[in-house]
This record gives structure tokens, C-alpha cells and sequence, in this order.
């Protein structure tokens, strides 16, 4: 099985690409959107929070540290990349998968 398309694999870690949908009635996974796996985020995209809250869901969902997760690319844009260390990308993907997100 290979990764889905939103993961890279660098060493050290993995980058996910997401469309971010800020202001959304509650933080979750929503699905993919083209090759992105979609996350809503009840935070709105007003100085950093929702790349705050995406951090913190991302973390969080891993069970890793917020140092290990941070916006690479697309910090003022919905579509943003995001760099994973410390985490490889399979653990990643099986970690997603098991969570029946974004395939």
C-alpha cells in the first residue's frame, strides 16, 4: 500500500497537504477537497489562530508535540502545506487511515 496522495515523505518526517476551512462550526476532518485532505477549524483565519488551531488539531490527533507540527507553506492561504517531524509518513498515513480519513 502506498501513501495517499496528501503525504509526502522527507526524511525526518512527512509534509500533508490541506485545504483549511476557517470559522467552521467545530475543528475536524472533513473529507478530501482534490488532493487535499479538507480539515474545518472553528478558529478564524485573524492573526495565526486558525494556523494555531490547525497546529494543535494536527498535534493533538497524533499524539505528538506542537514543536513537531508547523505550517511549511500557505500560512495566509486555505491551502496550506504542512511539515510533520519526528513522524514518519507511513505511522502518519496509518494513523489517518485507522481514523477512516481522507483515503
Amino acid at each position: 500500500m502506498g501513501l495517499p496522495r496528501y503525504i509526502v515523505a522527507e526524511s525526518g518526517g512527512c509534509l500533508l497537504t490541506i485545504k483549511a476551512q476557517p470559522r467552521a462550526r467545530s475543528t475536524a476532518f472533513a473529507g478530501m477537497h482534490g488532493d487535499a485532505l479538507k480539515i474545518r477549524i472553528a478558529s478564524p483565519p485573524v492573526e495565526g489562530a486558525a494556523n494555531e488551531a490547525l497546529v494543535e488539531f494536527l498535534a493533538d490527533f497524533l499524539g505528538c508535540g506542537r514543536r513537531q507540527v508547523a505550517v511549511a507553506r500557505g500560512a495566509t492561504s486555505p491551502h496550506k502545506v504542512v511539515r510533520i517531524t519526528g513522524m514518519d509518513a507511513a505511522t502518519v498515513a496509518a494513523r489517518l487511515v485507522e481514523a477512516g480519513v481522507g483515503a
